[in-house]
């Protein structure tokens, strides 16, 4: 789009995964006596959106600059030697795969530090839920950029310590125990993941990503691949989250405050979907086509559990939590981006990177709006936001239950928005798996997802129905409506839902040419 020079486009890589890190280290020293502002709470706060925003701003430069002709390739790349003993590089670089990634983490932890410098959850100081939320920023930016393996497993394990002091320090009832159960099930899956990269590490004889893509799993026999695929996968299906692994989800999204609630669905749960696609799929493809049936039974099962879980919490009585609900559909809408990773097909896994943009999008603004409700109401218990008729959103605060049921129908992938084009990639991916792959599991488990979606408009229309619905009562409180902060900080998730909805083309196009070339043999 616009001609940035190679030397350039490196620094800008490089700055927007440093730059949080600094900007985190910065958020605990003294504010400078003219940068004080009201109180240094105030000063703090805004400091996490000076950088975020920032951070958000180099993204779209990095994004600008980006060969479009050329996604397969990658670009801005930095290769430094780090712990020689090792053969362990400070290796950086994007191409048509991460760098929409890149650029969503970017611009929802800048929203997120929007919304919270008016809207600062309760709980300790405001130093801290900066820092933390710019060292989460830092490590999920790490994860998406890095081309070494160790790297990767040490920006994946980055993000854990900052979300499980969100969900324990700034969330709410239930918090302890939902902050416990999230660091234990994704150490516990990282440690499983590390000795499988280190499997992979030392039998190839390097840790470089693009060098392992490119080979193809040529230096790796097939019993290594299956066991690598094995353990890694264990701790990717984790982040994902896949079901039967998913337990820990629920509970830390119903626990965290609105922002960590934002990230962990819209950028963390990406994490494990993306290390499927670049790490599992070009580096082990023997492996991975031995698990593949499995990936798409679990993933499968994951969407019709989701889905039911999801029509038992929005039933009338059941006393089911809006966030909950929102929690459990996300294990539903990974389960497409795994059936469609699942098929080793360019549509499939086009479709599951598609997906994850989608969700990020759709389910980021999602938390948000539920989050706002719970301001509004201090609750997001169903039963008693909607009491016998509904809660009458539509009527008590028009915007806000419009944007609610913007975000139902776009969740329930209505073509035109952008939840749309992910899912039905997926099941055109399982309508034609890989060769050799059998063709007549996969048009089962087609048939089971595309039932999972018609489970994910009966629930997600149900919510809309006893929320946004129903008569209010004369002398029932006004709620307040969007406010000016709030409709800043959503704007930019409707716009781009609706863009990707309308014009797929902006995202197929950049991942096309790098899954193609990923799933011939490498990243060149």
């Amino acid at each position: 789009m616009i001609d940035i020079s190679e030397s350039v486009m490196q620094f800008l890589l490089a700055f927007v995964v440093v730059a949080p890190l600094i900007g985190a280290i910065a958020a605990l020293l003294p504010a400078p006596p003219g940068l004080k502002g009201k109180s240094p709470e105030q000063a703090v706060l805004r400091h996490g959106v000076t950088v975020t925003g920032v951070v958000l701003i180099a993204a779209i430069a990095l994004a600008l600059g980006f060969d479009h002709d050329h996604p397969s390739r990658m670009q801005a790349t930095t290769d430094i030697s780090w712990i020689p003993a090792l053969d362990v590089r400070i290796h950086l670089g994007i191409d048509g795969i991460s760098l929409p990634l890149l650029v969503l983490t970017a611009l929802l932890t800048f929203l997120c530090a929007l919304y919270s410098y008016f809207k600062m959850p309760a709980g300790p100081t405001p130093k801290a839920f900066v820092a933390l939320l710019l060292v989460l920023e830092s490590g999920t930016l790490a994860s998406f950029a890095v081309l070494d393996l160790l790297l990767f497993f040490l920006a994946f394990e980055t993000v854990l310590i900052p979300m499980y002091f969100l969900i324990a320090r700034w969330g709410g009832e239930g918090r302890t125990r939902a902050a416990w159960r999230f660091i234990l099930y994704t150490l516990l899956g990282s440690v499983v993941m590390l000795l499988g990269l280190l499997l992979i590490g030392i039998k190839a004889g390097t840790f470089d990503m693009v060098a392992l893509a490119t080979d193809n799993g040529r230096s790796l026999t097939t019993s290594v691949q299956v066991i690598a695929v094995l353990a890694v996968g264990i701790g990717l299906a984790v982040k994902t989250p896949m079901w039967p692994l998913h337990s820990w989800l629920p509970d830390a999204h119903t626990a965290a405050p609105t922002v960590g609630s934002v990230l962990l669905a819209g950028v963390l749960l990406k994490m494990g979907t993306y290390g499927f696609v670049r790490i599992l799929l070009p580096i082990a493809p023997d492996g991975f086509h031995t698990f593949a049936p499995y990936l798409a039974a679990f993933a499968v099962v994951g969407i019709i559990y989701g889905s039911l879980a999801c029509l038992a919490l929005a039933k009338q009585g059941a006393k089911g939590d809006l966030k909950r609900l929102i929690a459990y559909s996300s294990v539903g809408h990974m389960g497409f981006v795994l059936l469609g990773i699942a098929t080793m097909t360019p549509t499939g896994v086009n479709g599951a990177l598609f997906a994850n943009i989608a969700h990020g999008l759709i389910t980021g603004l999602l938390f948000f709006l539920v989050g706002a409700l719970k301001d509004r109401t201090g609750t997001t218990d169903l039963d008693t936001l909607a009491e016998d008729t509904g809660a009458a959103l539509y009527g008590k605060a028009p915007r806000l239950g419009g944007l609610l049921a913007f975000g139902a129908v776009a969740s329930l992938g209505l073509p035109g928005l952008a939840g749309f084009w992910g899912e039905m990639l997926a099941l055109f991916g399982a309508f034609k798996p890989a060769a050799d792959l059998s063709r007549p599991a996969f048009l089962t488990f087609m048939a089971i997802a595309a039932f999972g979606t018609l489970l994910t408009a009966a629930y997600m229309l149900v919510v809309v129905r006893r929320v946004c619905m129903g008569a209010a009562p004369q002398e029932a409180p006004q709620l307040a409506d969007v406010r000016t902060y709030e409709f800043a900080a959503w704007t930019p998730l409707v716009a781009l839902t609706v863009v990707a909805g309308l014009w797929p083309k902006a995202l197929l196009g950049l991942t096309d040419p790098a899954v193609q070339q990923l799933l011939s043999g490498g990243t060149r």
